[in-house]
Protein backbone atom coordinates (compact mmCIF):
# COMPACT_ATOMS: atom_id res chain seq x y z
CA UNK A 1 0.00 0.00 0.00
CA UNK A 2 2.66 2.19 0.57
CA UNK A 3 4.89 2.60 -2.44
CA UNK A 4 7.63 4.93 -1.02
CA UNK A 5 9.24 4.40 1.99
CA UNK A 6 10.47 8.24 1.45
CA UNK A 7 6.89 9.23 1.95
CA UNK A 8 5.16 7.00 4.08
CA UNK A 9 4.53 9.45 6.40
CA UNK A 10 2.73 11.83 4.06
CA UNK A 11 1.01 8.73 3.05
CA UNK A 12 -0.56 7.81 6.44
CA UNK A 13 -1.56 11.66 7.19
CA UNK A 14 -3.12 11.81 3.88
CA UNK A 15 -5.23 8.44 4.54
CA UNK A 16 -6.42 9.75 7.97
CA UNK A 17 -7.09 13.42 5.83
CA UNK A 18 -9.36 11.17 3.44
CA UNK A 19 -10.93 8.99 6.32
CA UNK A 20 -9.72 6.18 4.78
CA UNK A 21 -10.41 3.23 7.28
CA UNK A 22 -6.93 1.31 7.02
CA UNK A 23 -5.08 4.69 8.09
CA UNK A 24 -5.02 3.39 11.66
CA UNK A 25 -3.96 0.21 10.58
CA UNK A 26 -1.05 1.47 8.12
CA UNK A 27 0.04 3.91 11.16
CA UNK A 28 -0.25 0.72 13.79
CA UNK A 29 2.21 -1.04 11.12
CA UNK A 30 4.45 1.40 10.73
CA UNK A 31 5.40 2.57 14.14
CA UNK A 32 4.02 -0.29 17.02
CA UNK A 33 7.51 -1.74 17.50
CA UNK A 34 9.66 1.15 17.55
CA UNK A 35 6.72 3.13 20.18
CA UNK A 36 6.75 -0.36 21.86
CA UNK A 37 10.60 0.36 22.21
CA UNK A 38 10.57 3.64 23.29
CA UNK A 39 7.78 3.17 26.06
CA UNK A 40 10.04 0.27 27.22
CA UNK A 41 12.64 2.51 27.84
CA UNK A 42 10.65 4.21 30.80
CA UNK A 43 8.37 1.25 31.18
CA UNK A 44 9.66 -2.00 31.62
CA UNK A 45 6.52 -4.03 33.48
CA UNK A 46 4.46 -5.42 29.86
CA UNK A 47 1.13 -4.49 31.86
CA UNK A 48 1.71 -0.97 32.77
CA UNK A 49 3.75 -1.01 29.03
CA UNK A 50 0.55 -2.12 27.30
CA UNK A 51 -1.65 0.34 28.93
CA UNK A 52 0.60 3.20 28.46
CA UNK A 53 0.41 1.74 24.39
CA UNK A 54 -2.61 1.77 24.56
CA UNK A 55 -3.28 5.22 26.09
CA UNK A 56 -1.32 6.62 23.34
CA UNK A 57 -2.64 5.19 20.77
CA UNK A 58 -5.99 6.42 21.51
CA UNK A 59 -4.09 9.77 21.94
CA UNK A 60 -2.42 9.66 18.78
CA UNK A 61 -5.61 8.64 16.57
CA UNK A 62 -8.18 10.91 18.01
CA UNK A 63 -5.45 13.96 17.57
CA UNK A 64 -3.93 13.16 14.43
CA UNK A 65 -6.35 15.50 12.19
CA UNK A 66 -4.46 18.46 14.71
CA UNK A 67 -0.97 16.95 13.22
CA UNK A 68 0.50 19.15 10.66
CA UNK A 69 3.43 17.48 8.29
CA UNK A 70 6.53 19.44 8.54
CA UNK A 71 8.94 16.87 6.41
CA UNK A 72 10.62 13.47 6.51
CA UNK A 73 10.52 12.43 10.73
CA UNK A 74 8.13 14.48 11.48
CA UNK A 75 5.30 12.17 12.28
CA UNK A 76 7.44 9.88 13.74
CA UNK A 77 8.74 12.77 16.23
CA UNK A 78 4.84 13.86 17.20
CA UNK A 79 4.09 10.20 18.07
CA UNK A 80 7.60 9.28 19.83
CA UNK A 81 6.49 12.78 21.70
CA UNK A 82 3.19 11.34 22.70
CA UNK A 83 4.30 7.91 23.74
CA UNK A 84 7.29 9.61 26.21
CA UNK A 85 4.56 11.98 27.81
CA UNK A 86 2.18 9.10 28.32
CA UNK A 87 4.87 7.32 29.98
CA UNK A 88 5.66 10.28 32.18
CA UNK A 89 2.54 10.88 32.97
CA UNK A 90 1.90 7.10 33.81
CA UNK A 91 5.52 7.59 36.03
CA UNK A 92 3.67 10.26 37.91
CA UNK A 93 0.30 8.77 38.69
CA UNK A 94 2.58 6.18 40.50
CA UNK A 95 4.61 8.69 41.88
CA UNK A 96 7.74 7.46 41.12
CA UNK A 97 9.02 10.69 39.36
CA UNK A 98 9.27 12.32 42.52
CA UNK A 99 11.93 13.45 44.04
CA UNK A 100 12.20 11.86 47.30
CA UNK A 101 11.46 8.47 45.12
CA UNK A 102 14.93 8.97 43.11
CA UNK A 103 17.73 6.57 43.64
CA UNK A 104 20.27 7.71 46.78
CA UNK A 105 23.17 5.53 48.08
CA UNK A 106 24.23 4.18 44.61
CA UNK A 107 27.90 3.68 43.45
CA UNK A 108 29.93 6.29 42.17
CA UNK A 109 30.67 6.49 38.83
CA UNK A 110 33.55 3.90 37.52
CA UNK A 111 36.78 6.42 36.04
CA UNK A 112 36.18 4.82 32.81
CA UNK A 113 33.12 4.08 30.92
CA UNK A 114 32.56 0.47 29.73
CA UNK A 115 32.61 0.07 26.11
CA UNK A 116 28.66 -0.86 25.06
CA UNK A 117 29.63 -1.58 21.13
CA UNK A 118 29.45 -5.06 21.71
CA UNK A 119 26.55 -5.37 23.53
CA UNK A 120 23.25 -6.23 21.17
CA UNK A 121 20.43 -3.51 22.19
CA UNK A 122 18.29 -6.06 23.75
CA UNK A 123 20.89 -6.62 26.33
CA UNK A 124 21.25 -2.87 27.35
CA UNK A 125 17.84 -1.78 26.74
CA UNK A 126 17.21 -4.80 29.58
CA UNK A 127 19.75 -3.28 31.42
CA UNK A 128 18.15 0.04 31.05
CA UNK A 129 15.16 -1.19 32.10
CA UNK A 130 16.54 -3.02 35.57
CA UNK A 131 17.42 0.82 36.58
CA UNK A 132 15.25 2.33 39.56
CA UNK A 133 12.55 4.48 38.45
CA UNK A 134 13.95 7.98 38.73
CA UNK A 135 17.62 7.10 37.26
CA UNK A 136 15.58 5.44 34.27
CA UNK A 137 13.74 8.32 32.92
CA UNK A 138 16.19 11.05 33.60
CA UNK A 139 18.92 8.55 31.61
CA UNK A 140 15.93 8.32 28.81
CA UNK A 141 15.43 11.98 29.14
CA UNK A 142 18.83 13.22 28.86
CA UNK A 143 19.93 10.37 26.30
CA UNK A 144 17.82 9.23 24.01
CA UNK A 145 15.66 12.43 24.23
CA UNK A 146 18.16 14.71 24.00
CA UNK A 147 16.90 16.72 26.98
CA UNK A 148 18.57 19.47 29.21
CA UNK A 149 18.90 18.78 32.77
CA UNK A 150 16.74 22.09 32.74
CA UNK A 151 13.85 20.70 30.36
CA UNK A 152 14.33 17.41 32.21
CA UNK A 153 13.68 19.13 35.98
CA UNK A 154 10.93 21.03 34.45
CA UNK A 155 9.30 17.91 32.92
CA UNK A 156 9.40 16.07 36.17
CA UNK A 157 9.05 18.55 39.31
CA UNK A 158 12.85 18.61 40.20
CA UNK A 159 15.65 20.42 40.43
CA UNK A 160 18.05 20.33 38.09
CA UNK A 161 21.43 19.31 40.22
CA UNK A 162 19.20 16.00 40.95
CA UNK A 163 18.22 15.39 37.36
CA UNK A 164 22.28 15.36 36.92
CA UNK A 165 22.88 13.08 39.91
CA UNK A 166 20.10 10.87 38.65
CA UNK A 167 21.92 10.32 35.33
CA UNK A 168 25.57 9.78 37.17
CA UNK A 169 23.85 7.40 39.31
CA UNK A 170 22.09 5.30 36.23
CA UNK A 171 25.61 5.62 34.09
CA UNK A 172 27.10 4.14 37.26
CA UNK A 173 24.35 1.20 37.34
CA UNK A 174 25.31 0.56 33.93
CA UNK A 175 28.39 0.02 33.99
CA UNK A 176 28.51 -2.02 36.72
CA UNK A 177 25.33 -4.13 35.21
CA UNK A 178 28.29 -3.94 31.77
CA UNK A 179 30.88 -4.86 33.55
CA UNK A 180 29.21 -7.74 35.41
CA UNK A 181 27.76 -9.16 32.17
CA UNK A 182 30.87 -9.48 30.42
CA UNK A 183 32.31 -10.84 33.45
CA UNK A 184 29.60 -13.55 33.21
CA UNK A 185 29.96 -14.30 29.79
CA UNK A 186 33.79 -13.81 29.50
CA UNK A 187 34.05 -10.49 27.62
CA UNK A 188 36.60 -8.67 30.10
Amino acid sequence: MLRKVQNKEQQIIELFRRGDASAMDELYACYADYLTAVCYRYIPDDDKLKDVLQESFIKIFTKVSSFEYRGAGSLKAWLTRIVVNEALNALRREGAAHEQKLATNLPDLPDEEPDVGELNEETLLGMIGRLPQGCRTVFNLFVMEDKSHKEIAACLGIKPDTSASQLHKAKALLARMINEYRRKNGQT
